[in-house]
């Protein structure tokens, strides 16, 4: 069993507020499994209910607190599994906690275009929102030795870091974990809950996408080899995000004349499910994306370590319409850091028009050597 990051956080907020509790996240992260540890640490006595159950959807539907009292009788925690299921979560979880103002509350979704749009408003200033991601390197960091760490590596690159993909062993195993991983993600929480028009596009898109990975993403270019218009290729992307799928990286950009800020790179949560998209798990020896499968792997790990440690800033690539470019900017407290990724081993300087532009910048490559520090 591997200890989530936030599973302290979790239990502190529930300690200390009576805020209502959503966890965000891909199906099959372990959000369940997190919840059942966090329950399991808290000596108030609970109730699991999993939202796929009708006799449960119906009465936490219903706006109706006396039914909703029934349900929940003497127990001191709620724990609401697959969440965005009910009908109306968000007003009937405001009733509920208004009502039952002592009751703990967690809830999890799978879906975060459809819970989020459900509870948004009516839970205005009443719950914590935490994102659950696919086991993250900080959190192995805190039971494997760097040298675990960087033994396992190639494997993370090829197969991802989905639970059930590192408890498997054997190549084929995940592949085949993937692939039906790979189904749930696009038919179930896309697809069915978007009512889309043309599901094969969706499809076709996240292909061309996982093609892109490391490189600028054009609307327009997409839209061309889809036959759709850049705006419809927009909305579909945006669900792709909102379904935790895909995530974007915008241009950095403070002297527009010299810098891309129009275009954006596409990166995947998950590299295992990019490679299965283009069904390539071959060793990295024999690839020739390895440089995208590494920038890929360490702007989304860096994404757990920040979110999960509440690094608040903001990030991007950076290019000048020159050539100078840089994989990764973080922006915090008013500074700049810049990080460029190499796969080989090596030294590199950086470039000139970055640190002559920004008297606050700083600049670090990121390899094979020390991508632990960056990532942990």
């Amino acid at each position: 069993m591997i200890q989530r990051t936030i599973e302290e956080q979790i239990k502190s907020d529930l300690a200390e507020s009576q805020k209502i509790i959503l966890v965000y996240g891909p199906r099959q992260v372990g959000k369940t499994t997190l919840v059942r540890q966090v329950v399991a640490g808290l000596p108030h006595k609970s109730l699991e209910i999993n939202a796929d159950q009708y006799k449960y959807n119906e009465i936490l539907s219903s706006r109706d607190l006396t039914k909703m009292k029934e349900l929940v009788g003497n127990n001191e925690l709620l724990f609401i599994d697959e969440a965005q299921n009910i009908s109306d979560i968000g007003i009937n979880l405001k009733i509920l906690h208004d009502g039952l103002p002592n009751l703990r509350i967690i809830a999890t979704g799978s879906s975060s275009f459809e819970l989020a749009n459900k509870v948004k408003e009516p839970l205005t200033g009443r719950a914590w929102s935490y994102q659950l991601y696919p086991i993250s390197l900080l959190e192995l960091s805190a039971e494997r030795t760097p040298f675990e760490l960087k033994d396992q590596l190639e494997s993370y690159l090829r197969f991802g870091m989905y639970p059930d993909v590192l408890n498997l062993k054997g190549g084929e195993t995940k592949i085949r974990h993937l692939r039906e991983l790979a189904g749930a993600y696009l038919y179930k929480d896309i697809l069915q809950l978007s009512n889309i028009k043309h599901s094969d596009k969706l499809v076709k898109l996240l292909k061309l996408l996982a093609f892109q990975v490391g490189s600028q993403v054009s609307l327009h270019e997409l839209g061309k080899s889809l036959e759709m218009s850049h705006e419809t290729v927009n909305n579909y992307i945006d669900l792709l995000e909102k379904g935790f799928i895909v995530f974007r990286l915008s241009g950095f950009s403070r002297n527009l004349r010299k810098e891309v800020n129009k275009m954006t790179k596409i990166f995947f949560y998950d590299i295992g499910i990019r490679n299965m998209l283009i069904e390539n798990f071959n060793p990295l020896e024999m690839r020739q994306d390895v440089g995208a499968i590494w920038e890929n792997f360490l702007v989304a790990e860096r994404r757990k370590k920040v979110e999960y440690q509440r690094i608040y800033g903001t990030s991007y690539f950076w290019r000048t319409y020159s050539g100078a470019e840089l994989d990764y900017v973080e922006e915090r407290d008013g500074q700049l850091f810049g990080y460029e990724f190499k796969w080989k081993a090596g030294k590199a300087k950086a470039p000139a028009t970055w640190l002559e532009t920004y008297d606050n910048a700083s600049y670090q490559l990121v390899n094979r050597e020390n991508f632990l520090e960056f990532v942990t």
